[in-house]
């Protein structure tokens, strides 16, 4: 079918939406107040909608994938690339438009509850971010006392009553008494990341992706509640090496006249699902008695940080294949390209 192609630059009230009319040839871009939005598109025929996959734009795709219509999400740079001039509503409409006649690798659209355990990760990563500064900040506040503590949680827990008592007899009572609050704040800090992560075991209970890829080395709880929801339709992508690359786990090239010359990752995608990934196959590495014959023989050629990324990728176009293909974790399973 022939759908008219429209850019939408959305916003919190008011939409941009450029579009050439079918019937009359007119370049149209007007803005559209919230409220309107969907009327405006439920009395129109199929339309192919471009829209910048960020904050509100997944809810958007679905509720115009309702009416009947085809959403192409993009990511902010691909469009950017085709605003020539200042930045505003209208020319970063009509840049998106433009972008959504491209060939382009879209951004999957996420159903509610892949964006409601995504919600989940994004208040854990805060939690634990803020638990971090908290425990960092105590330890440098009690350094210009001359108190130095050790780097981590066990060391400050084993060291901060000695030196709340050292430092009480030369300080206000008001300060060492804000101190103690800190650092007591810092267990219910604990007892809001373990009840977030204890939500996900239950959730992961209920997900057969989830426990299927969790057989995977390296593949805990958060890595594979996050692949799932991060990835949304696995067949959205290719192969196991666009996935990879899509999370920023392929090397990034640059060449000229006709030489490419291979340089580190490329570090593009998701951030988050990329950091667990290197995480889960440094703890392979570290903790696995048998970590296996392809890692072995990678090890004795490569440095240790290489071989991480190299099984991180390894990891990344399994989850994708058992999730494209809908098959068990197999150990010693070898892909062999049909003849």
């Amino acid at each position: 079918m022939n759908r008219t192609a429209v850019g939408v630059d959305i916003a919190k009230n008011l939409f941009q939406v450029h579009y050439i009319d079918a019937a009359t040839g007119e370049i149209v871009n007007k803005p559209i107040k919230r409220v309107k939005f969907l009327e405006f598109f439920a009395n129109r025929g199929p339309c192919l909608i471009g829209m910048e996959a960020c904050g509100g734009a997944h809810h958007w795709a679905r509720q115009l994938t309702k009416l009947g219509h085809e959403v192409k999400l993009m990511p902010g740079e691909f469009a950017k690339a085709f605003n020539i001039g200042n930045k505003k509503d209208a020319a970063d409409a009509r840049a998106i438009w433009l972008a959504v006649q491209q060939p382009g690798k879209p951004v999957a659209v996420k159903t509610e509850v892949q964006q409601a355990m995504l919600a989940l990760h994004r208040m854990r990563e805060q939690l634990v971010k803020f638990r971090t500064m908290q425990i960092n900040g105590l330890r440098g506040l009690l350094t210009e006392y001359g108190e130095v503590m050790g780097k981590g949680r066990a060391a400050l827990d084993k060291a901060i009553p000695q030196v709340l008592g050292r430092v009480a007899e030369r300080l206000p009572t008001v300060v060492i008494d804000t101190l103690r609050e800190q650092w007591s704040g810092l267990t219910k800090l604990d007892e809001q990341v373990a009840s977030i992560e204890r939500r996900m075991r239950e959730w992961k209970k209920e997900d057969p992706q989830v426990q299927a890829i969790s057989q995977i080395p390296g593949v805990g709880l958060l890595t594979s509640t996050a692949a799932v929801a991060t990835m949304g339709d696995a067949k959205a992508f290719r192969s196991g090496r666009e996935f990879a690359a899509w999370v920023g786990l392929v090397p990034k090239q640059k060449g000229s006249g006709g030489k490419v010359n291979l340089l580190g990752i490329s570090k593009r995608g998701d951030t988050y699902l990329r950091t667990l990934l290197i995480h889960g196959a440094r703890s392979v590495l570290t903790n696995s008695k048998n970590p296996g014959e392809w890692v072995e023989q990678m090890m004795k050629r490569r440095p240790k940080s290489v071989v991480v990324v190299a099984l991180a990728n390894k990891m990344a176009r399994t989850i994708w294949a058992m999730l494209a293909h809908d098959r068990p974790y197999q150990r010693d399973y070898v892909s062999v390209k049909p003849t």
